[in-house]
């Protein structure tokens, strides 16, 4: 039931050439998880989720609709999902690590993806995952957050090249939360063709090389796009309703090469706030 405890609908562990297609879901854990062994012994055995194909399918209940990770120590890569719908999964899809796991997931597409009624977030990358469902750490104050550097090793989890397009969101506490580490960033993420109606927008931490593109937000309060230690981020043909001062706000002191541009003839530069510790000439209209 979906109340239940590490109740997952499919784990397809260290799997090559899989297809998952036609089928529905209704469970009390993630629906359709990826992963690849944890830690040390996924790092010793090495072998990666890769080639999967997950299409045409309906998630009711769930932690995720489609999950990778926290296990993916061994790597995930070359991956499609497509056509799929989420109706009240508590986060739609969803990647998750943390330090000591290492392992690369690239090579991700994502198309024709629609979810309603989402608790959490429609789409979260969170490489601070501590092992609980994302209402269960909202419930008690938030989400694990540091800026805190510490060095790269085989413990270092990476996720690159994801690409994301054609997205319809109808209901959600928030639409994105686009999350890396300070010593390994998200990087390469392209986000295009997407409705999202949320409570709230958009927030990218510690992330680089990013293009968002042809996005319409409409969110209960007044923040579109919240940036922290971004690095060429391209935002193109933006939509939203509301005309805060703030609705996009840019922090932090690593932050590089961030352009926004808004559909028609909107000036962004009136709605956005850049924090006094970013470097001069960092943001572009």
């Amino acid at each position: 039931p979906w109340y239940s405890q590490n109740g997952d609908g499919i784990d397809v562990e260290s799997c090559r050439n899989v297809l998952v297609e036609n089928s529905n879901f209704d469970v009390g854990d993630d629906a359709i998880c990826i992963k690849s062994g944890k830690n040390e012994d996924g790092r010793w055995r090495g072998i990666p989720a890769e080639n999967l194909v997950i299409r045409n399918n309906i998630v009711y209940h769930g932690h995720g609709g489609v999950t990778v990770g926290s296990e993916m120590s061994g790597g995930v890569k070359n991956m499609h999902v497509s056509n799929c719908t989420f109706m009240g999964t508590d986060v739609g899809l969803r990647f998750k690590s943390n330090r000591g796991r290492g392992g690369v997931v690239e090579n991700i597409y994502m198309s024709d993806i629609r979810m309603t009624n989402i608790p959490t977030y429609a789409i979260s990358f969170n490489l601070y995952y501590g092992g609980k469902s994302v209402s269960e750490l909202l419930e008690e104050g938030g989400m694990e957050e540091t800026s805190e550097m510490v060095p790269v090793t085989e413990e270092t989890p990476q996720f690159k090249n994801i690409t994301m397009s054609n997205i319809t969101v109808k209901g959600a506490m928030q639409a994105m939360l686009l999350q890396g580490l300070p010593e390994m960033n998200l990087e390469n993420v392209v986000v295009r063709d997407m409705l999202l109606e949320s409570d709230k927008g958009i927030t990218i931490a510690d992330a680089k090389n990013l293009k968002i593109e042809n996005v319409r937000l409409i969110t209960k309060n007044e923040k579109a796009i919240e940036t922290y230690n971004v690095k060429n981020l391209d935002v193109n043909e933006l939509d939203f309703d509301f005309e805060a001062k703030n609705a996009i706000s840019v922090n932090g002191s690593k932050s590089e090469k961030l352009s926004f541009s808004a559909e028609g003839n909107n000036d962004l530069e009136k709605y956005i706030k850049v924090g006094s510790e970013v470097p001069d000439q960092a943001v572009s209209f």
